[in-house]
């Protein structure tokens, strides 16, 4: 029977040569997916009480869609929060938690915020206010609505945010499967969603990250857990080049984000934190769309990295059990 190590390295092996850098090809619309319009969402029930498991809470769809409203399903979970993370400021600023959840658990389509060290969050809403941080595809909302909200922000609704996201402990809420067919998908509110019919298809070069209870994630329910399928042999080539480089592919991810990317000095934790993000956040690093002081290393280091390779170590990442930066 052939060991767990030879499997990888033949793994690794059969990994298909790079295509060149990722950001030499358009952005890859299964990282973007963008929302169709929908009927509904533009008149959300306001009568009918939603719930979802283990809480006591009912909210509407009207009050889920407000972005000046935060669902707050489980408080058990989090210190109390303040007004930004929960209602946000209008007219500009939208409640943190509304996107981002309570937990700060986010999704495929933004940062899960539980954890992540608070300079590290000032420094992003900074450069988003510079505008030294913006997106490869500007017709996808969550980024300008980021933007937007960014620039309307005081120094101490930053501060409040950062301060309360830092403080959650990241929950493990990713199961990573390698797999050559994934259940067929559509764009549905800025994610992926699987078709109805449980129909396959290959899944080629990309990542399918779905929630296992969709409608619970709907609701913004922080406590929901997904399902990343990437491509066989993805693990293995993603270790490699996170741990080692490759042979000088890339600089190991290790060597700044620590050995089991749990985040040391400026560089945050990237373990256990959607894969599908991960890789919108690399492809724009070595697109130079992110920009900023806490990326220019990574821009060096990750410039010959093919959207393979970017796959791979978002995948090998969101496989990590989460941490915080010690």
């Amino acid at each position: 029977m052939r060991s767990f190590a030879a499997s990888c390295v033949l793994a690794v092996m059969a990994w298909p040569a790079a295509a060149g850098p990722a950001a030499s090809l358009p952005p890859p619309d299964w990282a973007y997916p963008i929302d169709p319009p929908s009927a509904a969402s533009a008149h959300p029930d306001a009568t009918t009480p939603r719930h979802v498991p283990g809480s006591h809470a009912s909210y509407t769809d009207a009050q889920i869609a407000n972005l000046f409203i935060a669902p707050d399903w489980h408080p058990e979970d989090h210190r109390p929060a303040p007004e930004v993370v929960l209602h946000g400021r209008p007219p500009k600023v939208y409640a943190c938690g509304s996107c981002h959840r309570m937990g700060g658990s986010g999704g495929p389509e933004n940062a899960k915020l539980a954890g992540l060290p608070a300079d590290y969050i000032m420094r992003q809403l900074q450069d988003y206010q510079h505008g030294v941080r913006t997106t490869a595809v500007p017709a996808r909302v969550p980024q300008p609505f980021m933007i937007r909200l960014a620039k309307a922000l005081t120094p101490q609704d930053m501060r409040a945010a950062a301060a309360y996201f830092s403080a959650l402990k990241p929950i493990a809420n990713i199961r990573v499967v390698e797999a050559a067919r994934v259940p067929r998908t559509h764009p549905e509110g800025w994610r992926l969603a699987a078709d109805e019919g449980g129909a396959l298809q290959p899944i080629g070069h990309r990542i399918i990250e779905l929630p296992d209870a969709p409608k619970d994630f709907e609701h913004r329910d922080s406590r929901t857990t997904f399902t990343a399928y990437v491509p066989p042999g993805s693990l293995a080539r993603g270790k490699l080049l996170a741990t080692t480089g490759a042979g000088g592919t890339t600089i190991a991810c290790v060597v700044c984000h620590g050995p089991q990317l749990q985040g040391m000095a400026t560089a945050p934790p990237i373990a256990g934190r959607s894969p599908t993000y991960l890789v919108r956040q690399l492809y724009e690093i070595q697109a130079g769309i992110r920009a900023g002081a806490d990326v220019a290393p990574m821009k060096i280091g990750i410039a010959t990295l093919s959207l393979d390779d970017l796959i791979a170590v978002a995948a090998w990442a969101a496989s990590l059990p989460p941490g915080t930066r010690p």
